[in-house]
């Protein structure tokens, strides 16, 4: 048994929903990349009293208190966030902080692995399944969507990201994404999604980004991500104000990267971080200072990640008492 376990979990850029229609009796469907540049990582041991610290602290307690019901359990522990994925940000925080809380409790109480039943009881992947598969999995994955039946959606496909490409990520520190109670009612303002271009997306994933992602092939890739952001970005603007992106000083910086030649432009989630692909570190940093001066007027941040092909990681540690 373990007297302290660790877990880091990465970001991920949500780049997409395959089907926000429903006609076929499913819904939502996602494409989304684990990266790194930005992470969760927590540690977790027994206390005589509970202590959490670090941000997202009250999250947090919300968590362990529903996991230690969950498990049985009656120990007191101190959690630690030693960093934290910024949250609201359009990276995932709010799933990869649940599931890192409770995969490392499983691993220091030696509870047996169950990420869906995670997911659901921390009300994680309501839309979405790309969190908990990139948690898992890491690399691009597809899942499917939400149908009558589904607990959480299921992952339908998985390839790893070319590990030479690299992610532009422009982060507005600014503003947050819209989420909880603000999130549920951006989408019951939505019209219904037209099943055209719900089509036009599947086919732009399975026919064009994964065959590119394959054969190594970044224009058809960014081609892909670009043409599935402006139709799911054209959707989304009513509930933005009326723009694609959500932060302005975001879209006029990835307005930059792709005049000169970044691929698949973007908005991840409702932002409002920005993401552009480039072929490999070189022209990623020279795309980055083409843009520097419009980011550091706006007071953005820009960085450069890498796909991440692994999920999150969890190591427990044991050691002597102190005597």
């Amino acid at each position: 048994m373990f007297n302290s376990v660790t877990a880091i979990a990465f970001a991920r850029l949500h780049l997409g929903f395959l089907d926000m229609n429903g006609g076929l009796g499913r819904r939502f469907g996602s494409l989304g990349l684990a990266i790194d540049g930005r992470a969760t990582r927590l540690s977790i041991r027994r206390a005589a009293e509970t202590q959490i610290e670090g941000a997202e602290a009250e999250r947090a307690s919300s968590h362990l208190d529903l996991l230690k019901e969950r498990f049985g359990l009656t120990a007191n522990y101190r959690l630690q966030i030693h960093e934290a994925i910024p949250a609201h940000a359009g990276l995932g925080s709010g799933t990869q902080l649940a599931l890192a809380i409770a995969a490392a409790l499983r691993r220091l109480e030696d509870v047996a692995s169950d990420l869906s039943e995670d997911a659901v009881l921390l009300q994680r992947g309501a839309r979405s399944g790309i969190g908990a598969g990139l948690f898992e999995r890491g690399g691009l994955i597809v899942d499917g969507g939400r149908g009558e039946r589904t607990m959480t959606p299921p992952v339908i496909a998985r390839m790893d990201f070319p590990q030479d490409w690299r992610v532009i990520l422009v982060l507005d520190p600014h503003l947050e994404g819209a989420h909880g109670q603000q999130e549920r009612a951006a989408f019951a303002q939505l019209d219904d999604f037209d099943a055209a271009a719900a089509g036009e997306i599947c086919r732009l994933v399975l026919i064009k980004a994964l065959p590119a992602l394959a054969e190594r092939d970044i224009e058809s890739f960014g081609d892909a991500i670009a043409r599935i952001q402006d139709i799911v970005g054209a959707y989304f603007a009513p509930a933005q104000g009326g723009a694609p992106y959500v932060s302005p000083a975001v879209a006029e910086v990835m307005e930059e990267l792709r005049r000169h030649g970044a691929k698949g432009t973007g908005q991840s989630s409702w932002g409002p971080t920005g993401f552009a692909f480039a072929r490999d570190r070189e022209e990623a940093r020279r795309l980055s200072d083409l843009a520097q001066e419009k980011v550091t007027v706006s007071g953005l941040d820009i960085v450069i990640c890498k796909g991440l092909n692994h999920g999150a990681l969890v190591k427990g540690e044991t050691f002597a008492a102190i005597k």
